[in-house]
């Protein structure tokens, strides 16, 4: 079968019936995707069903404590099989990473929905991320040995370098943009000033959002809703695309879908939406 195009999204959607009643559903509709990852859903399963519709097969993995976190993977084709756990079995990964295999032209894409913690330095929830980071770092060898072609998307809660956050000189003690932090990217796409960085270092895996936009500040996915911080356009790049080695090969285009206004914002993150050529 010939190759063909397949849109892959993430957002935070910080509450999809909110985000439903502010605008996505219109975003949504004229965006062309056909894999939704989505993190912070916060609702049932039949929610999610329910606002977007038949067309959609999802699969959803609640958060253990009602009313948080929750990923989700809505496509418009059904999933051959998914994942949900990672890490060892007393670490409640629950709604925070969710995997699914999808036939594409004679080809398995691997779609993983991810919420890292967002962290608090020096309390449990900090233990909590570096937990996770852990059990994320040891899971992404495994991916790409069950499936070449594995994306990792989603709000990973940190910026890897000075050019994905604006004010990174005021965050180097903040969770978030921490040196402990930083050097799991360092590990999974290469350091900075590394001449294998996001081209074959660390893992191996490739940022496809630095490597699209290049050497330039941003372009960011998240904003406080506080003051003038969207129209400064002093935010976090925090939701990314990691995709495996011989995925990130088959990039065709990467775009960051940045409200025009503060008004017009229906998460504090913005959507990520890549195009990949799958099939044999």
């Amino acid at each position: 079968m010939a190759q063909r195009t397949v849109r892959v999204a993430t957002v935070n959607v910080n509450g999809v019936r909110a985000a439903f009643r502010k605008g996505m559903g219109a975003w949504l509709d004229g965006r062309g995707v056909e894999i939704l990852a989505l993190q912070e859903v916060r609702a049932e399963t039949a929610d999610l069903e329910g606002l977007l519709g038949p067309e959609w097969d999802v699969l959803h993995d609640a958060a253990s404590a009602k009313g948080r976190a929750g990923v989700a993977i809505a496509s418009r084709g059904a999933a051959q099989i998914h994942r949900v756990a990672i890490g060892d079995e007393d670490f409640d990964t629950a709604g925070r990473w969710l995997e699914a295999d999808y036939a594409v032209g004679g080809e398995v894409l691997t779609v993983v929905s991810a919420y890292v913690h967002s962290g608090e330095v020096g309390s449990p929830k900090q233990d909590d991320k570096f937990r996770f980071l852990d059990a994320m770092e040891a899971r992404l060898p495994q991916l790409v040995e069950h499936e070449p072609l594995a994306v990792v998307v989603g709000d990973l809660n940190i910026a890897h370098r000075s050019l994905d956050i604006k004010n990174w000189k005021g965050n180097l003690k903040n969770s978030g943009f921490l040196p402990e932090e930083r050097a799991y990217w360092d590990r999974f796409v290469g350091a900075e000033g590394d001449p294998g960085y996001n081209a074959g270092a660390g893992l191996g895996w490739i940022d496809v959002g630095r490597r699209a936009a290049g050497e330039v500040q941003g372009p960011y996915t998240w904003w406080s809703w506080r003051g003038q911080t969207f129209a400064n356009d002093a935010g976090w790049r925090i939701d990314y695309h990691l995709a495996s080695p011989a995925l990130g090969q088959r990039v065709e285009s990467v775009v960051v879908d940045r409200a025009a206004s503060r008004d017009e914002r229906w998460s504090d993150h913005t959507p990520v939406v890549v195009d990949y050529r799958i099939g044999a």
